[in-house]
């Protein structure tokens, strides 16, 4: 492990990603966007459907036909898509909207979570995250990155965003007031982080973009946790 200067002009450990498994092409989806755990099964928004695979033997389980263009959440009951300028909330056992909300980044969303009855949503190009109110969009506050940002998760209190510029992708975890980045996982050049999620326990999974695939990455120990 190394570390190198933030922005900021103190020192955040820095790692190469550990990869443990990846997960795709899928049949039929080109792409991968959001990403979500429900505890059980990863589901990935592959532009015009919800893919849901068993993460031990990587088959696909379902697919909805949404549209999902974008990040993807779970709140332990429904899923949340962003999909161009809206985020709907769709009843995983029926495939069907319940309710809809404006994304506020108007189309320039990104990343999607649920964490402590909120949604986050990454802005992409704005190097933001907002807390927003499920039920109608709101802002409740805003996080600034110094990178653009693409998945977002949040797992035991710690908030991981996803970045991508050009052919440089690392997944990074920052402090949920100041935005400062607290440590960074590198992942392989060429190899994008679209979606993320957590699983809840040591892994992230990451979309891939047009590789049309999701990457498992184990998730660092703190130390003395």
């Amino acid at each position: 492990m190394t570390s190198k200067t933030r922005q900021d002009g103190s020192q955040s450990p820095v790692r190469t990603a550990e990869i443990v498994r990846e997960y795709g092409p899928f049949a039929g989806a080109d792409r991968v966007h959001g990403v979500t755990h429900d505890g059980r099964r990863v589901w990935a928004a592959t532009d015009a459907r919800l893919i849901a695979f068993d993460p031990e033997s990587g088959q696909a389980a379902r697919t909805l036909d949404r549209a999902c263009d974008a990040g993807t959440a779970f709140d332990g009951t429904y899923l949340y898509q962003i999909t161009e300028a809206r985020i709907d909330k769709i009843d995983p056992a029926t495939g069907d909207v319940v309710a809809s909300i404006p994304a506020p980044g108007h189309g320039s969303d990104s990343g999607l979570a649920w964490a402590e009855g909120s949604l986050w949503v990454g802005q992409y190009r704005d190097r933001r995250i907002h807390q927003i109110d499920p039920a109608t969009g709101a802002v409740v506050r805003t996080i600034e990155s110094n990178r653009f940002v693409t998945g977002v998760t949040w797992v035991d209190g710690e908030l991981w965003h996803g970045t991508w510029e050009g052919d440089e992708s690392d997944i990074r975890r920052i402090d949920p007031e100041s935005g400062a980045v607290l440590e960074r996982l590198e992942m392989p050049p060429g190899t994008g982080v679209s979606g993320l999620e957590s699983d809840g326990a040591d892994l992230l999974y990451c979309g891939g973009g047009a590789s049309g695939k999701v990457r498992a990455v184990r998730r660092p120990k703190r130390v003395g946790s």
